[in-house]
């Protein structure tokens, strides 16, 4: 096993990756002490079966520059594959300032292909590589050095085996004229927005049942100072305090560090200091704000007048339609589409692109009562009323 530790020897492999149609891609992380995640290792392999065509890279090493690989990852005429993706793309964007294209997903594409929802690389492996998969090695921490040989092969594991899954995807996406179902899914995942968190819009991740102007203000506030103090000291936003603390506070409006101190919910570190101060300045900001200024809730789900048995025809179809097409439910409605769907609404993404010819179109036709559905054997089919 070829572990690259040089610039020299990095760009020596990506030099000849360039060639390649495709390259396949991972990466090992940890986050669970950071904001942003910390890359330890990346495992790259192109097409063929000899020992260097696949390869371990070390950034942790003192002697290298990753600026080869992301040239790499920004190089339009080779394919990069990853299985699911969203976490080793984060990493290239917010490390390297790019984002890997073209891009190929083989969760995505085996959501696709009918391997059902958000498929394990596991499974793949099994079904598709004839394959298993060694898991001794799954909860390693990969920021300790030296690495074991066993550690190796396993990490290395996530790249060999998945250039047989991409040939075997790629020409079954290709027979069935779904290549385009993918790239259409991926477009989220190559929009750089994905990845960047503001701290101004930090407060809509945080769930809460009180949907007051005033309350929503403090939430702003508190999660908007939140979100930059762990950005700017690279900590998790738990870290500076959870989201049931934020809510806490929200509801309580401490004015001082007294006030902080009776919190139930509160870590010791966030009653003084630094967050104490940011704490109090944010809840004060959102008992200050104008109302004009006041976040404006999601009161949409709460308006939504849900026909319950619609709801559950939608369901029937949906099902009908995904194995009839043989993709993943998930992949084309969630349960929350269905029921906006069932109340009214006609903007979701279940009526646009592939999805409403797979689906769309008919649940439209149902909604308007222009079709029914029947029962023939094991089947559910649409008849037109």
């Amino acid at each position: 096993m070829i572990t690259i530790t040089t610039t020299k020897d990095l760009k020596d492999f990506c030099d000849r990756a360039a060639k390649e149609p495709y390259v396949t891609v991972d990466t090992e992380f940890l986050r669970e002490r950071t904001y942003y995640s910390k890359l330890c290792l990346v495992q790259l392999a192109m097409p063929g079966t000899g020992d260097d065509t696949a390869v371990l890279v070390d950034p942790l090493a003192e002697d290298l520059s990753l600026d080869p690989l992301y040239e790499l990852m920004g190089n339009r005429d080779v394919v990069k594959v990853f299985h699911a993706a969203r976490q080793d793309l984060e990493i290239f964007y917010i490390e390297g300032g790019v984002l890997p294209e073209p891009l190929f997903d083989t969760q995505v594409a085996a959501m696709v292909c009918g391997f059902g929802e958000q498929v394990g690389y596991e499974t793949l492996v099994r079904r598709i590589a004839k394959s298993p998969l060694d898991k001794t090695s799954r909860f390693t921490d990969w920021s300790r050095r030296p690495l074991t040989e066993a550690q190796k092969k396993y990490a290395l594991a996530d790249v060999t085996h998945l250039r047989v899954i991409y040939e075997y995807l790629a020409k079954r996406l290709e027979k069935s004229g779904r290549t385009a179902w993918v790239e259409e899914e991926l477009q989220v995942l190559t929009d750089p927005a994905t990845y960047v968190v503001s701290p101004e819009e930090a407060w809509k991740r945080v769930k809460t049942r009180t949907q007051t102007g005033k309350f929503l203000a403090i939430v702003k506030e508190l999660a908007r100072f939140r979100e930059g103090y762990a950005q700017s000291r690279n900590v998790p936003r738990s870290r500076v305090f959870k989201d049931d603390a934020l809510l806490e506070l929200a509801s309580t409006k401490p004015q001082s560090l007294n006030d902080l101190g009776r919190s139930r919910l509160l870590l010791r570190e966030a009653r003084r200091g630094e967050i104490a101060d940011g704490i109090l300045a944010a809840v004060k900001a959102g008992v200050e704000m104008p109302k004009e200024q006041h976040p404006e809730p999601d009161l949409r789900k709460d308006a939504m007048q849900v026909n319950p048995a619609l709801a559950d025809m939608l369901r029937v179809l949906l099902k009908a339609k995904a194995d009839e097409a043989g993709v993943a439910q998930k992949l084309i409605a969630t349960a929350s589409d269905l029921d906006a769907l069932a109340a009214g609404e006609r903007d979701g993404l279940a009526l646009k692109g592939w999805r409403r010819d797979v689906f769309g179109e008919d649940a439209l036709r149902l909604c308007q009562g222009e079709v029914g559905l029947a029962v023939k054997g094991e089947k559910v089919g649409v008849i037109e009323l």
